[in-house]
């Protein structure tokens, strides 16, 4: 029994850690190895405009603010309030630890509230799951509208780059692919409502209820208006820090000039959906997510790589110096807020 306990635990730690390095490791160097390093280099240092990145930096920094504030309704409704500032360093944190260790951020947060607010561990990580899964739902929206309005030019990108593109644009059309998500909604619907004997399904069907239930317990909840509002800004701000950074080079301005805001859409919902991939802070995924995005409207791999590197890379540094500013502020909060209870 120890045996397979021990198993479970070196099977969950590769899943969690070990699994996402490799991806992230093994994409960069496929990245690396498929550009011209030099070239690259040369467009990012002869070409950026960093005063646009940093203009999107100020949104960044403003969607992780918009987003405590969100998590703040949601925690409120469960009588559990905390301190702004102690939810806006969470979210800070969040983002660094998730650097690190991917998908470890969410419980950090959840254990940070849960201490300093002395609320059950499980109510406030129950919000934050709800807080997530608002975040699917939204991702999942933006990429119905964004595919309805680029359409033609994604699938004539897939039609004219090769047969194993050619192969997706086909089953994208596939009335069977439309026809087998029909069933899957079909099935998802009937096993929440049948009741089950086996405990293993039981087990399943509860969990997908209590996901659903925290999910719709958002809309229950008072201000929801506002959180819908701050919704709203949490990606209203990421893509407009996306949109920005097409300014930086005067490549991705052409495109820009050249398409409209759908080049920009296609490449923030590429790059949305890449996050969904275990990898350390997106590293490896999100390039090469958007550097196919960038390639719908022919820009060449040296300069979307380019974009690309220098747009994940100046995030990362900043999701770096918000993360040691956090544990900083953590430290003197904690000693303060101890200060207080006495």
């Amino acid at each position: 029994m120890q045996s397979k306990n021990t198993f479970r635990k070196i099977l969950g730690a590769t899943l969690k850690y070990v699994v996402p390095l490799v991806i992230s490791v093994g994409l960069c160097y496929l990245l690396f190895t498929g550009i011209d390093y030099r070239e690259m280099l040369a467009i990012i240092r002869e070409q950026c405009d960093y005063r646009w990145i940093a203009a999107g930096f100020i949104l960044s920094i403003t969607s992780h603010i918009c987003r405590a504030f969100r998590w703040s309704i949601q925690l409120d409704s469960l009588a559990i309030p905390a301190p702004k500032h102690a939810l806006i360093y969470s979210i800070f944190g969040t983002y660094a630890v998730n650097l690190v260790f991917p998908r470890l951020g969410e419980v950090w947060r959840t254990g940070y509230i849960s201490q300093r607010q002395k609320a059950p561990f499980t109510t406030v990580f129950g919000s934050m799951i709800a807080d997530r899964l608002a975040d699917t739902v939204t991702v999942l929206l933006i990429t119905g509208a964004t595919f309805l309005v680029a359409s033609r030019a994604v699938m004539a990108f897939l039609r004219e780059n090769g047969e194993s593109y050619a192969a997706i644009a086909r089953l994208l059309e596939s009335p069977w692919l439309w026809g087998a998500v029909i069933i899957l909604l079909a099935a998802i619907c009937y096993f929440m409502r049948a009741r089950f004997k086996n405990p293993a399904l039981l087990k399943l069907q509860t969990a997908l209820k209590e996901l659903w239930q925290g999910f719709w317990g958002i809309f229950k909840m008072p201000h929801k208006g506002r959180w819908l509002l701050l919704t709203a800004g949490i990606w209203g701000c990421f893509f407009g820090q996306t949109y920005l950074a097409f300014y930086a080079f005067p490549f991705t301005r052409v495109l820009l000039e050249t398409h409209g805001m759908q080049v920009a859409l296609v490449t923030f919902v590429l790059g949305s959906i890449s996050m969904g991939v275990p990898s350390n802070g997106g590293i490896g995924p999100w390039q090469w997510a958007v550097i196919f995005a960038l390639g719908i409207y022919g820009l060449p791999f040296a300069q979307a790589g380019a974009w690309a590197n220098v747009v994940l890379g100046s995030t990362t540094l900043l999701t770096i110096a918000l993360g040691i500013f956090t544990f900083v502020a953590i430290m003197l909060d904690k000693k303060k807020h101890a200060a207080e209870l006495k």
